[in-house]
């Protein structure tokens, strides 16, 4: 199992990524939340117009892989992209419409939302996703819908944000959910799972010495077709850097799977790709430490 399957949830009721593949999204940095309008998990079209996960109660399906793009937003040609915009997609089982079907998600109490907290919690560890809502307005429904109250991303601040949002923000959409959500709550209630305070901490004094790095040496013996440890840290670096998946991860083995993940690496940075080739499956001692760093590893 891949760092992109929640390991909260089921991922095989629903799962759409054979049917519908998507694009592989190197930096996941954006939530959309969205409501379904109903009280039970939608069929979604086979997963034509299917989110990355939905969540009811305690309960949530994955449909995709968190890093692949996902289907319930509309993408107009000729504008700005959307679903493929690292955007991580999730429906919440219920309504933003007050007497509509389901859980009205204005009134969510913290029961209501703690299978979102939980999942948004595991989102914002694992990728780089600010723990922080859009500045825009959660406007009530049906103010929310369309574009006329100020609620709406223009292009430019849709490209450049970082972190929450619903679909009454985003462009080249018209739709209203998850109406007046309660963001605010939201956000504390993962900010007090991970043991975070909800206001910024005192700034602490500057460490006197710099924390010794955690990146380590590639083993010589770590090459395409080899068995070695190292190469489970190899495939988790990988991942973790955003050109997985790797089926049959995690492993001593360096195998078919390996080599293409590191040829991608490969493809994002030539300059280490070994001289005069131009598809590179194995892993270098330059190249090992700069995937580390895009690892997150300092």
């Amino acid at each position: 199992m891949t760092a992109h399957i929640y390991p909260g949830g089921n991922s095989t009721v629903q799962w759409f990524g054979k049917a519908y593949s998507g694009d592989t999204m190197p930096h996941p940095n954006v939530i959309v939340l969205h409501t379904t309008e109903g009280g039970s998990f939608p069929s979604y079209g086979g997963g034509g117009s299917a989110p990355t996960f939905t969540v009811k109660g305690k309960e949530v399906h994955q449909h995709f892989y968190a890093n692949h793009s996902a289907r319930a937003l509309v993408n107009k040609s000729g504008g700005v992209e959307t679903n493929t915009l690292n955007v991580i997609q999730i429906e919440l089982v219920g309504t933003c419409d007050k007497g509509g079907p389901g859980l009205f998600w204005p009134d969510a109490k913290d029961a209501d939302l703690a299978g979102l907290v939980d999942l948004i919690d595991w989102l914002t560890d694992t990728y780089d996703v600010p723990l922080v809502s859009t500045s825009k307005p959660w406007l009530s429904y049906p103010s929310s819908y369309g574009s006329a109250r100020g609620q709406r991303m223009s292009f430019a601040e849709w490209n450049s944000f970082k972190g929450i949002c619903g679909h009454q923000h985003v462009p080249e959409n018209d739709h209203g959910d998850p109406g007046n959500f309660p963001i605010k709550r939201l956000i504390e209630l993962v900010k007090a799972k991970k043991g975070k305070p909800s206001a910024p901490a005192p700034s602490k004094p500057a460490p006197s010495k710099p924390a010794p790095s955690k990146i380590v040496a590639l083993n010589s013996a770590v090459k395409p077709g080899a068995r070695h440890a190292q190469v489970k840290d190899l495939q988790t670096f990988l991942v973790k850097a955003g050109y997985g998946p790797i089926p049959g991860a995690y492993t001593t083995y360096y195998g078919a799977e390996t080599q293409k993940a590191v040829a991608r690496f490969h493809n994002k940075n030539p300059h280490l790709k070994s001289a005069g080739v131009s598809y590179d499956p194995a892993i270098g001692k330059s190249g090992f430490k700069e995937l580390q760093r895009e690892a997150g590893i300092k």
